[in-house]
């Protein structure tokens, strides 16, 4: 169980950095203006709610303890940011607030993920 766990987070964490990748490429073009969704964010985005779901399912399958309002809360804040991501995927150009917003709120997921203990 514990190489399946391990599987699934190596894959949670390619999720993020795809999200997070996606938002640092476009940081030149979000001051000037033009910033737009990549698929690789809506794909990371995607990735990380499947294999965030599955992690916790294999976490308390094998009794293990989970935190369940750390979980809430990283699911919510990863629910808006699919949200905003998947709405506006086609729009040529996305306000800087709402990329910046996007941005903010993957970096606030992974300081969440990494320092609640």
């Amino acid at each position: 169980m514990d190489v399946l766990i391990n599987v699934f987070v190596a894959l949670h964490i390619i999720g993020i950095a795809s999200l997070l990748g996606g938002f640092l490429t476009q940081m030149k073009a979000m001051s000037a203006g033009t910033a737009r969704f990549t698929p690789a964010m809506l794909h990371g985005a995607l990735t990380m709610l499947v294999t965030g779901v599955a992690l916790v399912g294999l976490n308390q399958a094998d009794d293990q303890s989970v935190n369940n309002l750390k979980v809430g809360i990283k699911l919510a804040v990863l629910v808006v940011i699919l949200a905003l991501v998947y709405v506006k995927r086609d729009e040529e150009k996305v306000d800087k607030a709402l990329f910046g917003a996007v941005g903010g709120l993957t970096v606030a997921n992974i300081f969440i993920a990494t320092l609640w203990t």
